[in-house]
């Protein structure tokens, strides 16, 4: 009987493996097909980052928690710069340790948020005047903007202008206030702000004051916890433009002429 020759062919891979192989390539390529038929709205997606940032006290320039209706000024975005996240770091953490050591639990608290042009610091009224007043009663509020106005000294570029808003709600002041309406009470508030970030060390001219009384509501004045939430003062930071004034001043002499 003669005697088989031994293979010399090179010994392939299991069975098994190439089966397996197969299955993983499949799954690739479902997978792929999934994602291409999702749809993605950005807007709700730089607004997850945003709040993802916000809850880890890591907030970026550009990032839009949320946006506000109530900005009339002529504005840039800010530009994203080191100073600027530092600026905002070191605010959301002033905003976070105030909510720590204030028993201030119920009804609205003081905010950092994000908007298209800049960013803001939401300061209700209830924790810092009296009904009426525009007198900053509540230390623990006087403590928060003097550590504000050390930031802004600190970190704040210098290209950064910050504007005071006063709002109300549709509520008149008590007779016993010394402001005949809603106006004069959100401009005094808002003023009162303005004067306490000076007396703090921050520059005169980088700050101006705005009043907005009754008519740019966050939320209904038809129950008390909205009206609560109207009653606020907003500190923002904006770039202003520079070229605007220049550029109006020039169409008016053109005309002139």
């Amino acid at each position: 009987m003669a005697k088989k020759c031994k293979c010399e062919c090179p010994e392939c891979m299991p069975e098994w493996l190439a089966t397996f192989g197969d299955l993983m390539s499949l799954l690739l390529c479902f997978f792929v097909l999934l994602l291409s038929m999702a749809t993605m709205d950005p807007k709700k997606v730089v607004a997850a980052a945003g709040s993802l940032a916000g809850a880890l006290s890591v907030l970026e320039g550009g990032s839009q928690t949320e946006v506000s209706k109530n900005r009339v000024q002529l504005a840039t975005p800010i530009t994203k710069t080191d100073e600027t996240t530092k600026t905002i770091n070191k605010l959301s953490q002033a905003v976070q340790e105030f909510k720590q050591f204030t028993s201030g639990g119920k009804g609205p608290s003081i905010v950092l948020e994000d908007g298209e042009e800049g960013f803001f610091i939401r300061l209700p009224a209830d924790i810092t005047f009296k009904p009426g007043s525009a007198a900053i009663s509540n230390e623990d509020s006087l403590l928060f903007l003097k550590r504000v106005s050390i930031i802004i000294n600190e970190y704040l570029p210098k290209d950064i202008e910050i504007q005071i808003k006063g709002f109300t709600d549709n509520t008149p002041p008590p007779v016993s206030s010394p402001y005949g309406d809603n106006w004069e009470l959100s401009a005094a508030r808002a003023i009162t702000v303005v004067k306490t970030l000076i007396k703090d060390g921050v520059q005169p001219k980088r700050l101006s004051a705005a009043a907005y009384s009754e008519y740019h509501p966050i939320a209904s004045n038809s129950t008390p916890d909205g009206r609560k939430k109207n009653r606020r003062v907003e500190i923002w930071f904006f770039a202003k433009k520079k070229n605007n004034q220049n550029k109006v001043q020039k169409s008016v002499l053109d005309k002139v002429k």
